[in-house]
């Protein structure tokens, strides 16, 4: 062979790059132009460079309430990551063994991610409405967004059960533990890298989730929902500094959860590692 590397690999790269332009291009010019000057506009040339904006996000708004729709979010967030794993961990392990009505209740469970969300939004603020309850955002949007987050929460540990090994349990009920020890000091063990992702998944869908909140969220937005009634009286740079500090915030959160299932694979490394010298 002489090193050459065939036409096929540059066609692929080349368009590897073009879809990382197209899946990141927007977020970084809104970033470019979160960056103008105090006489910036919404588009290109920039007139200077300053932190301005930024500035001007922590400074009182004339029009919305940027930082409270945040703190909506984030304990909405919260909210539903916590359910998520809950819930998805429960069924999964209620699902390890058939029972009447499970096929039925499985694709019950999955159907809510091809109804259209507004749908969703729609049915769920009716409810409420209807029988008298609070339509608010840590009522009827979290019970919303639920159906969003714990489809994926259930496939995700579904497919983590099904290649579970079970000799662990049955190893640990050889030497006298509970039900309920088994669970708590080995199969959680085992699975949180898994439940980690479940609860990324769980924050991050209702972090910016729109559709399913926008019917539901009631006299209080969200920050999805605070952004896009911005876009329509907001006509400074001012909501691109608010895009550029939110898509810093994901990124954190991403961070922060991979850096827990970083020390986590450490931690059981160094257990195995002790355990194996100890039987030596």
């Amino acid at each position: 062979m002489d090193g050459k590397r065939p036409r096929s690999f540059y066609v692929l790269a080349a368009f590897f790059v073009l879809f990382l332009v197209f899946l990141y291009g927007p977020t970084i010019t809104i970033a470019i132009l979160s960056f103008q000057g105090p006489e910036g506009g919404l588009t290109f040339p920039m007139r200077g460079v300053s932190l301005h904006w930024f500035r001007d996000l922590f400074q009182e708004q004339a029009v919305g309430d940027i930082w409270g729709s945040f703190r909506r979010s984030f304990a909405l967030g919260l909210m539903v990551m916590v359910t998520t794993v809950v819930v998805s961990v429960m069924g999964g392990l209620a699902f390890r063994k058939r029972f009447a009505g499970s096929g039925l209740l499985f694709y019950l469970i999955i159907t809510s991610l091809v109804i259209p969300s507004i749908l969703i939004s729609l049915g769920v603020g009716l409810i409420f409405s209807q029988t008298g309850l609070n339509v608010h955002w840590a009522s009827s949007g979290f019970g919303a967004q639920l159906t969003w987050t714990l489809p994926f929460g259930l496939l995700i540990m579904f497919a983590v059960f099904n290649r579970f090994d079970r000799s662990f349990e049955e190893a640990a009920r050889d030497q006298g533990a509970s039900p309920w020890q088994t669970i708590q000091h080995v199969v959680l063990p085992i699975i949180a890298p898994s439940l980690i992702g479940v609860a990324l998944f769980g924050f991050t869908l209702s972090y910016d989730e729109f559709a399913r909140t926008l019917l539901t969220a009631g006299s209080y937005n969200t920050l999805p929902l605070e952004i896009y009634g911005m876009t329509t009286n907001v006509t400074t740079p001012v909501i691109f500094a608010l895009g550029t500090l939110t898509t810093i915030f994901s990124f954190l959160v991403i961070g922060v959860f991979l850096l827990t299932v970083l020390v986590l694979g450490r931690r059981r490394a160094r257990q195995g590692s002790d355990a194996g010298k100890g039987m030596v």
